[in-house]
């Protein structure tokens, strides 16, 4: 009776992450999603964005609650801590080189977004990592791994489904933040497997989120070339050495 039980709780958490990846392939209808920011002129919906961070933390807390041995079976937890301090704080250094780098490829410069927008950017990265991690680099992972897969194969297939659960390979996405996607899931997998636990992967992965949107001003889809504020700015200023010449004022003829 009890390992029926077992088994029973076991594929209702397994549900319940698979209801985490429709989730997140629905992101962007909530707002939520790495290209979904101020591309268009319109700033997201907050309404929208908090119910898709509702949704996805009692999902999560739900997994929590119902798998009968989460941290260990799918690493729902903080693993040799220790370890996750060390890989974490390595991970979000290289993360955050990346993003700079990425920002100095695309813009020449660090294009800082306004401060008021620092408070949503800084909540939308920490939620959506941690709902990322325990979906992919927790529950995915470890299921993958109970199979008897091999780690580093089991590893590819988690980081491939959670590039393609964040849709940032449709058409007119930014490549480059397609390949930073699948560098998160593989890196998040990696230190997950070492340190045991999602911990050290959710600290690289926040960190990451927002140091790509201090870097570029965008949450992790950029605006086609000479589409950016600044660029469109620039094609309307005369050239360099160029004076504009307006019309003469009006000579008064008050005398």
């Amino acid at each position: 009776m009890e390992d029926w039980l077992t088994t029973l709780r076991t594929l209702i958490a397994i549900g319940l992450a698979l209801l985490l990846v429709m989730l997140r392939l629905e992101a962007a209808s909530f707002s939520a999603a790495e290209y979904d920011d101020t591309i268009d002129g319109r700033a997201p919906s907050i309404r929208r964005r908090v119910s898709w961070y509702a949704i996805g933390l009692l999902l999560v807390a739900g997994i929590f609650i119902v798998h009968p041995t989460p941290r260990s079976d799918l690493f729902l937890g903080t693993g040799d801590r220790p370890l996750a301090i060390m890989y974490g704080f390595l991970y979000a250094a290289a993360g955050t080189a990346i993003a700079l780098g990425v920002a100095f490829y695309r813009y020449r410069r660090l294009r800082f977004p306004d401060v008021w927008s620092y408070p949503g950017a800084l909540l939308n990265a920490i939620i959506t990592a941690l709902i990322d991690e325990v979906t992919f680099r927790g529950a995915i992972f470890g299921v993958i791994l109970l199979t008897g897969l091999e780690p580093n194969a089991a590893n590819a297939i988690q980081a491939i489904l959670y590039a393609l659960a964040t849709r940032l390979g449709a058409p007119g996405r930014n490549r480059y933040m397609l390949v930073m996607a699948i560098l998160v899931g593989l890196a998040g997998g990696w230190v997950t497997a070492i340190t045991g636990g999602i911990a050290a992967a959710f600290l690289g992965h926040a960190v990451t989120r927002f140091a790509v949107f201090l870097s570029t001003g965008h949450a992790g889809q950029f605006a086609p070339r000479g589409r950016e504020v600044e660029e469109i700015e620039e094609k309307r200023r005369p050239p360099k050495g160029w004076r504009v010449i307006g019309p003469r004022e009006p000579v008064s003829r008050d005398r």
